[in-house]
């Protein structure tokens, strides 16, 4: 079954706004390089695709290319300014370390607030509690403001949020090149777990990640879908060989 589909999507920024969204989207959308003259630039066009239940898919292409903003798409976060989105589930997103997260609150205060903006009751979290503070496994800072964590905790934290609650979709945004060695084994196989599971969108520049991961790659250059289709493939023809 369908879950997504992207039909020619389109997403505008302009210079010192974005239409109907937050100013910080620019930089990293790569405004600076991509605006024309009027001081405008798509960070996406003409994007198309589908990714049925039980997906993996793995979104690879260089700093700039419209990956993150793709992610915010599906998750709701941007509205298109050309062409429409479906996404038939709920959604899980891990779009940045520690994004969403209150520094003045504690880990797990900033569990139970993530939980309730993904939709959660509050006997749902508890419910989750549990297995989300194992997971991240950062001891005693649990308790302390997210502001003392190192990018490796807020790593651990938000991606212990995102991979224990039980969706229908899991956008996961740049966080498996960041952590020690075991916490990169932990996040492989609690992924390998979600294959065929729930369904997974991944953004990441490790491509051996990709290839262990995705049933299906997609290339963007430029706010373009370059290739799309076997990750072996796109891979190949995103690295020139």
């Amino acid at each position: 079954m369908e879950v997504i589909r992207a039909t020619d999507v389109g997403i505008r920024f302009k210079v010192g706004k974005r239409l109907r969204t937050s100013a910080r989207s620019f930089v990293v959308g790569g405004f600076r390089k991509q605006r024309n003259e009027s001081g405008e630039f798509w960070a996406l066009r003409h994007v198309s695709f589908a990714v049925n239940e039980g997906d993996s898919v793995g979104v690879i292409g260089r700093n700039g290319s419209g990956k993150s903003t793709l992610l915010r798409v599906i998750g709701g976060i941007y509205a298109p300014d050309e062409g429409e989105v479906s996404v038939q589930g709920s959604v899980s997103t891990q779009f940045s370390l520690g994004a969403g997260f209150q520094p003045e609150l504690s880990g797990v205060d900033n569990i139970y607030l993530n939980g309730v903006l993904m939709g959660l009751s509050k006997r749902q979290v508890d419910d989750l509690l549990d297995d989300i503070i194992e997971f991240a496994d950062i001891g005693e800072f649990i308790d302390m403001p997210v502001k003392t964590y190192s990018t490796g905790m807020h790593a651990r934290l938000g991606f212990a949020v995102a991979i224990n609650v039980h969706k229908d979709i899991v956008l996961i945004d740049e966080i498996m090149g960041v952590g020690d060695a075991e916490f990169k084994k932990k996040c492989d196989e609690r992924l390998s777990q979600l294959m065929g599971e729930r369904t997974v969108v991944l953004v990441s520049h490790n491509m051996d990640s990709i290839k262990e991961f995705a049933t299906k790659a997609i290339w963007l250059d430029k706010g373009q879908i370059m290739a799309q289709g076997d990750p072996e493939d796109v891979i190949g023809k995103y690295l020139g060989v």
